[in-house]
């Protein structure tokens, strides 16, 4: 983009047009301008800027504003006024070029799960919530009734733990629906079970642990999250009663991170005899369980089955979230530890942001306390069965010979495939025809037979039949 002035008029490095001069802020664009032609050479160190009347003329605006600039790039040192000289580009103003930033590959290699490759129009990705589904006019109805009432107090530096009042309707509710044993003290509101595996992991390193055990095949999110918090993931077998505890125990490990409720991604439930083994092995030696209560609360068949922290408070540290309810843009979650990690994690989420967002704290206690979050989550409860009916009627069609492994709950399932089938070529396949899906093995650390892990949240019914005919298609 060149100026409308003659090519040699003095003021061709600014690259403006002085057309494009906005009615307020003149120092500053022009400011900008002189910043970004030294940054980007057009004017090396030493060069005598053009005289401020012939600038101002040449862009048609006061030789006031100029004179502010250059002033501006002497309190900056990005240049020096010389009497019988002018103004001159300081000598050590080169600025060292910048590498280029592809933003679009870094986000691919981080595998957001809401991200939708080009091509992809059906992405069942698990993880992915139904977002058309957020209760904006509840919400809504929430937020205005906190403004009214909302008081100074509430909007300063607050405990570092979260708002009273979301602690004490989120420990009510819990204990309600959930079985969890907490007080509103023992609840440590964070961005999401991500920040809450942050925090045990920062105090854990802090403790000496090197490694926690995890589930194979597992989350390969909570891994990547573990291992950038230095914390290395050692991976345990998952069978048809979930957790193999047997070779827990042989690990050696003090903490294991599992997702009892419905494991992902193969949604079992653990079986009873292996809760009892978990929490023995947890209470013989001051070791922890951290629950990640994955979607429990979309259970579509029966009641869920508590959470694991109920049962044994001391021995288990509790996460939840908003995620999979309302929508993961909210960071909303949960972390109740047992007491004795409480004072670590509280300073280290202090040190970390000082407290989570108050007003939306406030709001999901407003829609908490008043029942709505509940009348929500029986809403949504019934589209995700609708859409889970609909994905398994599709692929007993379009694959009569599937297996599909799990319990009628959460937002994914899990198709099995015959051993020595390739399910990451599979799965590209499947990509060419439009349909993002995670192959098993990218949750995996050990071997293991192969498969598909299918989310089904996000479309509605007639897309999910055509997203199975279309991986039938693949197959």
């Amino acid at each position: 983009m060149g100026v409308t002035q003659a090519a040699g008029s003095g003021s061709d490095f600014l690259q403006l047009r002085a057309g494009e001069a906005p009615a307020k802020g003149l120092t500053g664009w022009l400011t900008d301008g002189l910043r970004g032609a030294i940054a980007a050479g057009r004017l090396a160190p030493g060069t005598r800027l053009p005289a401020t009347r012939q600038l101002a003329a040449e862009l048609g605006i006061s030789r006031g504003v100029v004179v502010q600039a250059y002033q501006r790039l002497v309190d900056e040192g990005l240049a020096g006024a010389r009497t019988g000289s002018g103004t001159v580009v300081a000598r050590d103003a080169a600025v060292t070029p910048r590498p280029p930033v592809d933003r679009r590959r870094t986000l691919h290699e981080l595998r957001l799960p809401l991200s939708t490759p080009d091509g992809i129009d059906l992405n069942l990705s698990p993880g992915v919530p139904d977002l058309a589904a957020f209760p904006r006019a509840a919400w809504l109805r929430a937020e205005r009734a906190v403004l009214d009432r909302v008081t100074a107090a509430d909007l300063g530096y607050g405990d570092p733990g979260g708002s009273p009042r979301l602690r004490t309707a989120l420990a009510a509710w819990l204990g309600r629906t959930r079985g969890v044993l907490a007080e509103a003290d023992d609840i440590l509101v964070c961005g999401g079970v991500a920040q809450g595996l942050a925090l045990l992991a920062q105090v854990a390193t802090a403790r000496g642990e090197a490694a926690w055990a995890v589930e194979d095949p597992g989350s390969r999110g909570a891994r990547d999250q573990m291992s950038h918090w230095t914390v290395r993931p050692e991976p345990v077998p998952v069978d048809e009663h979930g957790l193999c505890v047997d070779a827990l125990i042989g690990t050696g490990l003090r903490t294991a991170l599992l997702t009892p409720a419905h494991q992902f991604p193969t949604g079992v439930v653990l079986a009873p005899h292996r809760r009892r083994e978990l929490l023995a092995w947890a209470a013989a030696d001051d070791r922890l369980v951290i629950e990640d209560d994955y979607d429990a609360e979309h259970r579509y068949d029966r009641a869920p089955v508590a959470a694991l922290q109920g049962t044994a408070p001391e021995s288990v540290a509790y996460l939840g979230s908003v995620s999979k309810s309302l929508a993961p843009g909210m960071r909303l979650g949960w972390l109740i530890a047992p007491r004795r990690w409480q004072a670590g994690l509280l300073a280290a989420k202090h040190a970390s942001d000082l407290g989570s967002s108050a007003l939306p704290q406030l709001v999901l206690a407003e829609l908490l306390a008043g029942g709505d979050y509940e009348r929500h989550l029986r809403t949504v409860r019934t589209r995700q069965r609708a859409r889970r009916d609909a994905l398994l009627a599709g692929l007993r069609t379009h694959l009569p010979g599937a297996r599909v492994r799990g319990v009628a709950a959460g937002l994914h399932l899990l198709v099995e495939l015959p051993d020595g089938v390739d399910d990451v070529a599979l799965a590209e396949r499947i990509r060419r025809t439009g349909v993002l899906v995670h192959p098993l093995s990218w949750h995996r650390q050990l071997s293991g037979p192969p498969g598909l892990v299918l989310g089904y949240a996000a479309h509605p019914p007639d897309r999910l039949a055509e997203a199975a005919a279309r991986i039938g298609q693949a197959l």
